[in-house]
């Protein structure tokens, strides 16, 4: 009988807690407020939010000449690029009369933007457009148009921002205008003839 060999054994260590073990105090309180966050998810809703009445599936009824198209300080700086006039160009692309308006935050932006964009705001403060004023804190004229819209579906909304663009293709019953290839382009607005 020969002598037993002593070889170490290789992860034998004492067991401790991990600092995420559900055994701890302060991990069972953080697992509480987060299964009450999962049932306060999985509630039922039992209130539907109330939906335009001129809205008849994604068709707005509400929209009808003379269009009202709230119009955004991009749009504004592209028709200038493109050397398109305004109104003529809304009309050439609805074949209706159009009264573009333009909101006090969409001014304080463009005040905002300096020399680069004098151009588009000397033709935002035309007397022909409509002014709206805005009650709100702040001067943030994409919040301002997504606000106004979401209240009152009757406005054709004129951007070029592709995220003022995808904030409202969430709203049902909301065109969009936009200026592309050198011309107006609608989107979204079922009577729009086909170009």
């Amino acid at each position: 009988m020969g002598v037993q060999k002593r070889t170490r054994k290789f992860a034998q260590t004492k067991r401790l807690l991990g600092r995420r073990d559900g055994r701890l105090k302060q991990n069972q309180s953080n697992g509480e407020a987060e299964a009450k966050k999962k049932a306060a998810a999985n509630e039922i809703v039992r209130e539907i939010p109330q939906v335009s009445s001129s809205l008849f599936f994604q068709y707005n009824t509400a929209l009808i000449p003379p269009y009202s198209v709230l119009v955004d300080t991009n749009f504004l700086s592209h028709s200038v690029q493109n050397k398109l006039e305004l109104l003529t160009a809304m009309m050439d692309c609805l074949y209706a009369k159009c009264i573009p308006i333009i909101t006090d935050c969409v001014m304080a932006e463009l005040e905002k933007l300096g020399r680069k964009y004098r151009i588009a705001l000397r033709i935002a403060r035309d007397e022909r457009w409509e002014r709206l004023k805005c009650d709100h804190k702040g001067v943030y004229a994409d919040d301002c148009l997504v606000d106004r819209v979401m209240k009152h579906k009757v406005y054709i909304v004129a951007t070029n921002d592709r995220d003022l663009k995808r904030r409202i293709r969430k709203i049902p019953g909301v065109p969009i205008m936009s200026v592309a290839r050198g011309k107006y382009v609608i989107e979204r607005l079922p009577d729009a003839p086909e170009k």
